[in-house]
């Protein structure tokens, strides 16, 4: 599907007017209410042009998103001019619509499949392993290689980065509700990878196409809501690209180059020199597409989690007499009414909106990926999904925060200024470098290629909806506009960065869950089918 002409005009014309329009009413404002991302664009020396685009960042593309995608139930916390907080909002805490959209989202839909992110793990596990593999299934990838492409834009800086913003901003207790977070997450991976499958295109060439740009318009259509269909499939493929652009490319280029600083000192000041290094082996790859994608990406997502993963649990070894307590805090901080942040309430919000920020559970992103997959079976493709949540989340994401909060970097004052900032890239390397002194070094490198290989992957995304919209002609211009926003995730605020991220990538689930509640019915049919099938012994092993 490709929109007329019209439409696209229409599209520019809200980037390039409607927006800035809304920038400058957020400024007029500003001495009302200033926003995060105002003051942290406010450049100290104006003739600096990073600073400059830093500020327009803030000001045009973050400030006024944030005043209408991210609706707040508790309309949190507001401060006077002097930064001081004159009301905690009614709810005591900044609660966003879309984090309480993600938790309720996947709560029902465990409960809808039968809580099939537990029946179904060890199967999942033998198909990932490829028992199931059958080389003559529709695709373009194997099973493990989806896994891998899909788990290259999830493993990533939000492990590294945003496990320390969540500790270090809400404490411990932001550990646990990230787990639950994503075990509850594995379901609506599996729903919306499930539903990839069932609604894919395969064009001639045998290029597969597929997401929630396609089931939420085809599958509503099917139920008779073609009009609000189409209305949300335009709604998620646009924020999809806004994410592609953010989380899944500036965020990585701004928190690995806080770690690399540290390694290569010019880049304090020349900071512009990494971005541009990485536009050129970022451009290298994203022209070959996804088989060359997924064909990196297996190579890379292995090594460098068992880098990063055999590190953490060295650190958890040396300190083994500590983890109890460590369990121990994070479960108490988890329901302590007064805590680092707005409480119990607040904790919970932040360890969900960045467990969503990591593993994208409830997004859609990663249906992209999955639709490519071969097999005969949307369930089985989505069986593979749920362990996406489980790697990323439950497995990688526990073992930064315990690290974390073993070492106590997360309330050490000499690391305040790195949790103001969001640099947590920088606190992680500090947290695993007060016991393994090399490990920064270590860290450098693989946030390199954890960024690297998560842009990669993020750009097929970006890409399959940009062309959604215009078609495949327009290729090229998406992937140069995102080889523009590499380079600006090195001269822009990690700040303005995570906001502008959060944004785009969390609004992505408004429309992408509610599809997956209303055909929740007809993924339950179909998993019914293949697990009886299952259980049966229907299904041949070829391994």
């Amino acid at each position: 599907m490709t929109f007329r002409p019209k439409i696209q005009l229409l599209l520019v014309a809200t980037l390039v007017f409607i927006l800035p329009a809304l920038g400058a009413q957020a400024q007029d404002h500003a001495g009302e209410e200033k926003s995060p991302a105002a003051e942290a664009s406010a450049p100290e020396d104006e003739n600096n042009w990073q600073e400059d685009v830093d500020r327009w960042f803030g000001n045009t593309l973050v400030a006024p998103l944030a005043s209408f995608l991210f609706y707040d139930f508790g309309t949190g916390p507001r401060a006077n001019d002097a930064g001081e907080e004159i009301s905690p909002g009614w709810l005591g805490t900044s609660v966003p619509f879309v984090v309480v959209w993600l938790m309720v989202g996947a709560t029902f839909l465990t409960l809808r499949m039968g809580f099939i992110n537990f029946r179904a793990f060890g199967h999942a596990c033998r198909v990932t392993r490829g028992d199931y593999d059958n080389p003559d299934d529709i695709g373009e990838v194997t099973h493990f290689q989806a896994l891998a492409s899909a788990l290259s834009a999830t493993v990533g800086l939000g492990n590294i980065a945003g496990v320390a913003i969540a500790v270090g901003t809400g404490g411990p207790g932001a550990v646990f509700w990230m787990i639950l977070a994503g075990f509850f997450g594995m379901t609506s991976k599996f729903v919306e990878c499930t539903l990839a499958q069932v609604y894919r295109h395969v064009a001639p060439d045998g290029q597969v196409s597929g997401g929630p740009m396609r089931y939420l318009s085809q599958g509503l259509k099917e139920m008779g809501l073609g009009p609000v269909g189409s209305l949300m499939a335009l709604f998620f493929t646009v924020l999809c690209i806004g994410g592609s652009f953010g989380g899944g490319c500036a965020f990585q280029v701004v928190q690995s180059l806080g770690v690399l600083k540290e390694q290569v000192p010019i880049l304090e000041d020349q900071s512009w020199i990494y971005g541009a290094v990485m536009v050129f082996f970022v451009g290298i790859v994203i022209i070959g597409g996804i088989r060359r994608i997924a064909a990196t990406a297996e190579k890379l997502v292995p090594a460098m989690c068992i880098i990063y993963v055999a590190t953490a649990i060295l650190i958890l070894a040396m300190n083994v007499d500590k983890i109890g307590w460590a369990f121990g805090e994070i479960f108490r901080s988890a329901f302590e009414m007064k805590s680092a942040y707005g409480g119990l309430l607040g904790v919970m919000v932040i360890g969900i909106k960045r467990a969503a920020f990591s593993n994208e559970a409830g997004i859609g992103s990663a249906a992209i990926a999955h639709s490519a997959a071969k097999t005969a079976y949307p369930a089985r493709e989505g069986v593979v999904a749920m362990l996406g949540p489980f790697i990323d989340t439950v497995v990688i994401c526990t073992m930064t925060g315990l690290v974390i909060v073993i070492t106590g970097a997360y309330n050490n004052p000499e690391y305040a200024e790195l949790i103001a900032s969001d640099q947590g890239a920088q606190l992680t390397s500090k947290a695993f470098g007060s016991v393994v002194s090399w490990f920064p070094v270590v860290l450098a490198i693989a946030s390199v290629l954890f960024a690297y290989s998560t842009m990669i992957s993020w750009s097929y995304y970006g890409e399959r909806c940009f062309t959604y919209l215009f078609g495949q002609k327009s290729s090229m211009i998406f992937r140069l506009i995102f080889l523009v926003f590499v380079f600006l995730g090195s001269v822009v605020t990690a700040t303005n960065i995570l906001l502008f991220s959060d944004l785009m990538i969390l609004s992505m689930a408004l429309p992408n869950i509610l599809g997956l509640l209303l055909m929740s019915g007809k993924v339950r049919k179909i998993l019914n089918e293949y697990w009886a099938g299952y259980k049966q012994g229907k299904y041949p092993v070829y391994k």
